[in-house]
């Protein structure tokens, strides 16, 4: 049974995010039934990630199987035909060994976070970036990033609801990078938590406003309590970029 790997790139606004819900559409959805009108039998698809609703993919990667043996330019063709209306696109096809899991070999995943640091409102990328009008200091914030990089318990940046077997996770970078008005936050791990990248941004937009000093990041890691960290930035702001095999 032939196996095709798909990289996805979507806009999260409107949508119940990856995974299928029973109460709204989600990405996992539109592109299965996609699937299932071309390849004239139900589908699963595995995600590297699951998103929140409203956050977007650039590189977004599944899997899945069908009987049908089909070229991968006709496979991207075929759905993205089908999810031509929506805010989804397949950017690229491979077939891959039936032993390849999107999720479970996965070495490496990274996002980035986008923060429009100014006093006027946003237009362009209303719903792609968190508007933020105070001033931020991203060399405090710069400062407090690298005490996040390595192996952790990061309970005080873990949602409630997260189903991880451990808060222990190891972060490889965490770079932020400001052009203009623009602050984009860079982190890259094997896994994270149910919400780790939007609190870590929370936290450290607290510190670039000047509310606590970057030594704060330390304390709120050792004290391995969700209360004691920054709010949960929006999640219109959190793009998952892509992930290393």
């Amino acid at each position: 049974m032939p196996s095709y790997k798909l990289t996805i790139e979507y806009d999260g606004t409107g949508i119940a995010g990856w995974q299928r819900q029973s109460h709204s559409p989600s990405v996992q959805q539109y592109i299965e039934e996609a699937i299932e009108k071309f390849a004239k039998q139900p589908v699963r698809l595995h995600a590297a990630g699951r998103t929140d609703a409203g956050v977007h993919a650039l590189g977004q990667v599944a899997h899945f199987k069908m009987d049908k043996d089909l070229p991968e330019e006709k496979v991207m063709g075929a759905i993205n035909f089908h999810v031509a209306t929506e805010k989804i696109s397949i950017v690229s096809v491979k077939r891959v060994g039936e032993d390849f899991h999107a999720r479970f070999n996965a070495k490496k995943r990274y996002y980035v976070y986008k923060i429009i640091n100014r006093r006027a409102p946003i237009a362009i990328m209303r719903n792609r970036a968190w508007f933020v009008p105070a001033p931020l200091n991203v060399e405090k914030m710069k400062k407090a990033a690298e005490q996040l990089v390595g192996q952790h318990d990061f309970s005080s940046f873990r949602d409630s609801q997260c189903q991880g077997k451990t808060a222990i996770k190891t972060i490889d970078e965490v770079r932020i990078e400001q052009s203009g008005d623009v602050i984009e936050i860079y982190v890259s791990a094997k896994s994270f938590l149910h919400h780790m990248v939007r609190n870590i941004t929370g936290t450290l937009k607290v510190i670039g406003e000047g509310r606590w000093p970057p030594e704060k990041m330390e304390e709120i890691i050792a004290a391995k309590s969700r209360p004691v960290a920054g709010p949960t930035a929006p999640a219109e702001g959190l793009y998952f970029i892509k992930v290393d095999y």
